[in-house]
């Protein structure tokens, strides 16, 4: 296991759309637990698999206030339904020293492979709903930025 370094705003791969994973072997699991270690050392609330240079969709959001909570994995995610609505402050990793309101579902329903191909199914609301979404237009080249408002500078 290892820390990455995160890919920041003006790195064309964050632009790109990732690929969906086949295999689920040595490969993945190694790329899942540096991810983890990634997101415990930066104390963020997710983490792309892009925002590491790898094209494969994978993102992992934490389970509960923080990433010592533990997180979960979502391989080939995908977001099957989503109602409501909510404003609220987000940053990311890969856009270091801004933030910015953000409008998103404030309910989501995404279907997910893990680290072994099972699939599952999750319901989620307010901040995780907020990250699932966050993380899932990573995998799509698109940034919070591109859908912000306010966007400022958040040393200050």
């Amino acid at each position: 296991m290892a820390i990455r370094k995160i890919v920041e705003k003006g790195d064309e791969v964050l632009r790109k759309k990732s690929f969906e994973v086949t295999d689920f072997g040595a490969k993945t699991h190694e790329l899942l637990d540096d991810m983890y270690d990634t997101l415990v050392k930066a104390d963020g609330a997710g983490l792309a698999a892009v925002q590491v240079g790898v094209l494969r969709r994978i993102f992992l959001v934490i389970d509960g206030e923080s990433v010592r909570d533990g997180v979960i994995e979502f391989i080939n995610p995908e977001i099957i339904s989503e109602s409501g609505e909510q404003k609220g402050v987000e940053g990311c990793l890969s856009v270091p020293g801004y933030q910015g309101d953000v409008t998103r579902p404030y309910k989501v329903t995404v279907k997910y492979q893990d680290r072994n191909g099972e699939w599952y199914k999750l319901k989620a609301e307010g901040f995780m709903a907020r990250a699932i979404c966050h993380e899932y237009d990573h995998l799509n080249g698109v940034l919070y930025v591109d859908k912000a408002e306010n966007l400022q500078s958040s040393n200050r």
